[in-house]
């Protein structure tokens, strides 16, 4: 089994759904360990990267990649959500993995896992309000609010109750200080989703901004696309899969300046569907990385031809 600290889900359909080009320029917006970035500039040669992450501990990791494949390969710290600013040219393709990596989750100091013990942080790009934070401060009105918006969480009134009630006695400093609170009122059994994952989710999602990052992102990348570039997208839940769906919907509809009194005409979309239907991971890849089972790759293909 492959040991590397991150494995990329749906690495072979990101690649062919990128349709990589000779001397071709491709964004990496979400890097990680570089996986998606490796395997792009592997499939050609002439190929070049700009791979964007927000977390220092990523990029720092990454020099060895940089000089591994240079000149090919340009790495550059912060959100992808800002990469219409970050990335001066127009580029071929762009691939984005939304969501927390297994190299965060397996870094304990991190405080993104509910299985490790570890301060009580969830901050990617490690600046900015901690999860502690949120949860020793937010009231408790509002903290439901984040757990049932951003981790769908059933029961969000009562975990908030309990965590409210809690830091009255003493503030929340770890991850296991929390679960141990969230299991205190939401017992679970052995071979059941642990009851505290979908409130990690939401503290997470809430602290890093993600969904706001991703609509973003979907705009920044639309905006440095060439004619005919390839935008791909992989999402691991339904919050995510929803606004990726959403944004290629409207863009894939006929365009509003299309003269009423003409039969639409196939330039009128800023995006062509590369698939009716997300692609979802093999049983085979689902057997070798678990994490594979929930993702989702959307792709679409810029229209900048659009008749007016």
């Amino acid at each position: 089994m492959d040991k590397r600290p991150h494995m990329p889900v749906l690495l072979q359909e990101v690649i062919e759904s990128l349709q990589i080009k000779e001397n071709g320029v491709y964004v990496d917006g979400t890097f990680g360990a570089g996986g998606y970035t490796q395997a792009i500039l592997d499939a050609n040669p002439t190929t070049c990267v700009i791979a964007i992450d927000r977390d220092k501990t990523a990029i720092d990791a990454g020099q060895a990649l940089v000089e591994k494949y240079a000149p090919r390969l340009t790495l550059l710290q912060g959100c992808f959500g800002d990469m219409d600013s970050l990335v001066q040219q127009e580029v071929d393709g762009v691939v984005l993995d939304i969501g927390v990596s297994s190299m965060q989750i397996d870094q304990p100091e991190r405080g993104f896992s509910f299985q490790k013990d570890g301060p009580l942080d969830m901050r990617m790009g490690q600046t900015g309000q901690t999860a502690a934070d949120v949860v020793n401060t937010m009231d408790e009105q509002q903290l439901a609010d984040v757990i049932y918006q951003y981790g769908e969480e059933r029961f969000s009134r009562k975990i908030a109750k309990a965590i409210v009630s809690r830091r009255k006695e003493k503030k929340f400093e770890t991850t296991l200080d929390l679960v141990q609170t969230i299991h205190s009122v939401m017992p679970h059994k052995p071979g059941d989703i642990d009851s505290a994952t979908r409130t990690f989710q939401a503290l997470r999602i809430f602290v890093n901004d993600e969904l706001g990052q991703l609509e973003k992102g979907l705009t920044a990348a639309e905006s440095i696309l060439k004619d005919k570039g390839v935008l791909s997208v992989v999402t691991f839940h339904s919050l995510e899969d929803r606004i990726v769906k959403t944004f290629f919907q409207k863009a894939s509809a006929p365009s509003c300046h299309t003269n009423k009194y003409k039969k639409t005409e196939q330039k009128n979309y800023r995006f062509q569907l590369q698939t009716k239907k997300p692609v979802s991971a093999t049983n085979e890849e689902v057997k070798i990385n678990p994490r594979s089972r929930s993702a989702h790759l959307r792709s679409a293909i810029r229209n900048k031809e659009i008749v007016q």
